[in-house]
């Protein structure tokens, strides 16, 4: 995935609580990587294609870059095979071996 340019992404950090939920409708396949916030809806095109999860990949990397989050605190909870889907942001806890 060719990655988007800061510029490029709203600061969607403010959306970034503890079990937040985030619907999101995709294109895969578009012409740039970008994520559009309008009206309350998030909308996101990838370049990658639908297939073997490459879509949902990048999705999770560029909502997670507009977040400020690592993409691993982001959970796809409904619609892999599907445009529209729904994510979830929770905090691991990091415990020290002791």
């Amino acid at each position: 995935m060719a990655r988007a340019k800061s510029r490029d992404l709203p600061d969607l950090a403010h959306l970034a609580v503890e079990g937040a939920e985030f619907a999101v409708r995709v294109t895969p396949g578009a012409a740039r990587n970008a994520v559009i916030e309008r009206d309350g809806e998030l909308r996101i095109t990838v370049t990658a294609p639908p297939e073997n999860g490459k879509a949902n990949t990048a999705v999770t990397q560029l909502l997670a870059r507009a977040l400020g989050v690592a993409p691993s605190a982001l959970s796809l909870l409904r619609g892999a095979t599907s445009r529209e889907k729904l994510f979830r942001y929770e905090v691991e806890v990091l415990r020290r071996k002791r």
